[in-house]
């Protein structure tokens, strides 16, 4: 194996694009250690306000005589490639992670949107061919030559399979082999793990997309060998989506036919690849600790509850942070006006800059009710587009968002029967989403279902309170009548009741403000969770040390079908 700074070194200058300096992938693991707000510490309740930081706890993998590197394989990136929540939540612990003095690599596809995101690319090796049944790609690695700190970004170019207009489809549905893009896309991965991160590594992979690459590194004859003691984690953003394909793709993905079983990656008939990375892996973690016992209840296990439920203490519930230094109100350079808890006069000037940008009438004393989402069943649009409170309350409602072409044509109509109180934009923009975290004063969150969720903590962090149902991530994150207005069951009596609650304390002014600088004054940021995956890792480190034994048998039942969205492969956040 050769890491990057001797490849590089064995770069013909006459390469077309610019060699890596030596130093240029090797960020130093204590140069970010005490910068403010880096050090890992304790827990206590999410987002609760701490008095003073914990001491740094190091992780086993950092103990040992040479660390071990944390490489990261997600289908999106933050500020590459985004559809939801899953590439900033990644980029987040990615960054803390280096923050924290770790040596991070996080391996992602090259997509026509992260070609124009992207400065100068710069080419890391020659390039290399990889198979993936029908399908040989020439794959190239790149890395972004404009970026300066943070992780080891390092994109896989293969082109065939993900210089398209979209990250998972077009307009026309799903891409037809995402089954094999996404296979390839893990195949090169570890090729580049192989061939560029030197010493002990842990594994870290996220969703569907990248959990073959946990199948290969425990199952395939040329790939296993190669990761003998690694650890491996598995992170599921959002067990909605699961990769369904049929059994017949099994031999185009180098899966042997033994794998497909009940036991392995089979699924009611059906190649299942979330279920296989959850079978080969260390440990799991999924994004709250509530969506963790969701998952392993015939409810809100979408089909899994069982093998969710055989992890035992492998799975983990650990809350996503945010980057408090890009969500701060008081220096956001992308809204109207900043504004602290101390001083809220600007958020008045973000409300009426709002309102203009969206050419709704300027009415100062009138709520604003924000919505910022996926365009997907799960955000709860069935019951929003049926509330009566938001049909005929005295308010007004603006929403964004990208998705489901069906959703976004119903959200427009409805919107445009209420013109003159409610607006959307169906273009999805980081800007925008601040923008309206300031102008709004309410954030509706009515999800059917919600691993962690990151808007309600934009939105507290904004002063914008959170109307919300209690699941998931968001009733660990939002304080009901305290931060926000919780509700249970999914229909639109309980919506329109929350929505009554939020309106009566929004009339209180002094009450109203007082719950936005409580909400302004909790603590979102990663440290948190830093602390829960130093113990995911170190028992996923523990666990691969271990001798192997027989797996348990998982049972699945087979009398009737379960309560599962519908099979599809999509952007998992």
């Amino acid at each position: 194996m050769v890491s990057l700074d001797s490849l590089v070194e064995q770069m013909p200058e006459t390469a077309p694009v610019a060699r890596v300096r030596p130093d240029a992938l090797e960020l130093s693991v204590t140069d970010h250690v005490n910068e403010p707000g880096s050090p890992l510490r304790s827990r206590r309740v999410r987002g609760e306000q701490q008095g003073r930081r914990a001491p740094v706890r190091r992780l086993a993998l950092e103990r040992r005589a040479e660390p071990r590197a944390i490489v990261h394989l997600v289908a999106e990136y933050h500020g590459y490639a985004r559809t939801g929540g899953l590439a900033e939540a990644v980029a987040g612990l990615a960054n803390s992670q280096v923050r924290a003095g770790y040596r991070v690599y996080v391996f992602v596809p090259l997509y026509a949107s992260s070609r124009a995101a992207v400065e100068r690319l710069q080419l890391l090796a020659p390039p290399t061919q990889v198979s993936m049944g029908p399908l040989t790609e020439e794959v190239r690695f790149y890395r972004d030559a404009s970026r300066t700190d943070g992780p080891h970004v390092v994109f896989v170019d293969a082109p065939g399979c993900f210089d398209r207009p979209g990250l998972y489809g077009d307009v026309r549905g799903d891409y037809p082999d995402n089954h094999l893009r996404f296979a390839l896309f893990a195949r090169a991965a570890l090729l580049g793990i192989a061939r560029f991160v030197r010493g002990p590594l842990l594994l870290h992979a996220h969703d569907w997309h990248a959990a073959l690459a946990l199948v290969y590194v425990r199952t395939h004859p040329e790939i296993a060998p190669h990761f003998t003691g690694v650890p491996a984690v598995l992170s599921v953003h959002n067990a909605g989506f699961q990769g369904h394909f049929g059994a017949e793709v099994m031999a185009d993905l180098a899966l042997p036919s033994e794998l497909y079983h009940m036991e392995r990656l089979e699924w009611y008939g059906r190649l299942n690849l979330l279920k296989g990375g959850l079978v080969f892996c260390d440990a799991a973690v999924t994004v709250s600790p509530a969506h963790a016992a969701e998952l392993r209840t015939p409810e809100g296990g979408f089909g899994l509850h069982d093998t969710f439920r055989q992890l035992g203490s492998r799975l983990v519930g650990i809350c996503n942070g945010i980057d408090l230094r890009h969500w701060d109100p008081a220096t956001d350079d992308q809204i109207a006006a900043n504004y602290s808890a101390d001083d809220l006069a600007g958020k008045a000037t973000c409300k009426d800059a709002l309102q203009r940008a969206f050419a709704l009438p300027r009415r100062a004393e009138v709520p604003i009710i924000g919505m910022s989402s996926r365009l997907v069943g799960q955000k709860g649009f069935d019951i929003v587009l049926q509330s009566l409170r938001l049909r005929a309350g005295d308010m007004q409602l603006i929403v964004i968002g990208e998705g489901d072409a069906r959703i976004g044509d119903a959200v427009a109509a409805f919107v445009a029967a209420h013109a003159g109180r409610m607006a959307c934009s169906l273009t999805f923009t980081d800007r925008l989403e601040h923008q309206l975290m300031a102008g709004a004063d309410i954030v509706l969150m009515p999800s059917l279902y919600e691993p962690c969720g990151l808007t309600q903590m934009h939105a507290q962090r904004y002063g914008t309170l959170v109307v919300g149902r209690r699941v998931g991530g968001i009733g660990d994150t939002v304080a009901d009548a305290d931060t926000g207005f919780l509700f249970d069951t999914f229909d639109v009596p309980s919506l329109d009741a929350a929505l009554d609650r939020a309106f009566v304390h929004y009339h209180d002014r002094d009450a109203w403000q007082a719950m936005m600088r409580r909400a302004m004054a909790r603590d979102f940021g990663w440290d948190h969770s830093m602390v829960d995956y130093a113990d995911v890792y170190d028992a996923a480190e523990q666990r691969v040390a271990e001798p192997r034994v027989a797996e348990p048998r998982v049972a699945e039942p087979r009398v009737a079908e379960p309560r599962v969205a519908e099979p599809r492969v999509a952007a998992p956040r």
